[in-house]
């Protein structure tokens, strides 16, 4: 039985060396991932590869609760993100289409705001997302609609006015 190395070029088919280079190439890609995940590890606070001298950011410094620039933790945020403030621009423009338009103050000044109950809109909305009431709290918190109270709750909040601000 002849090794590896014994055996001379010729004696080696096309479909050996195939066979060797696909190995070869599965044994670079995985030492490629094992020495990426190595660095990794030792920049993971949690890990127990890591450096002591590791600078574990703080409370309040430049990119504290972020993750790190290129991650797929970073992209998943983004597209998150993308996904959120389409959902509150639907949401607007479903308080344009079945709210009414009055006075913005009532005293027939010329400024004029949508408004739409919660119940109106809830029923309207849960057909489009089950989360009409926390799409409702992120277009408040960017300044789209208000209306009062710090949460508004199905059958008990129905006519709580909702203002379209934008």
């Amino acid at each position: 039985m002849e090794t590896e190395n014994n055996i001379t070029p010729g004696q080696i088919s096309e479909e050996g060396m195939s066979c060797m280079a696909s190995v070869k190439g599965l044994k670079e890609n995985w030492q490629k991932w094992s020495d990426g995940h190595q660095e990794y590890q030792k920049h993971n606070p949690f890990s127990h590869d890591a450096k002591p001298a590791t600078v574990v950011l703080q409370k309040g410094q430049e990119g504290y609760g972020r993750p790190w620039e290129g991650s797929l933790t970073e992209q998943r945020g983004k597209d998150a993100h993308v996904h959120i403030s389409r959902e509150v621009e639907e949401l607007c423009e479903v308080i344009r289409n079945i709210g009414e338009t009055r006075d913005k103050d009532g005293n027939g000044a010329h400024e004029k705001v949508t408004t739409v109950e919660f119940g109106k809109l809830f029923e309207h909305y849960v057909t489009i997302s089950n989360k009409v009431v926390g799409i409702l709290l992120r277009a408040r918190k960017q300044g789209l609609v208000n209306f009062e109270g710090e949460m508004l709750w199905q059958g008990q909040d129905d006519h709580a006015v909702i203002t379209l601000l934008q």
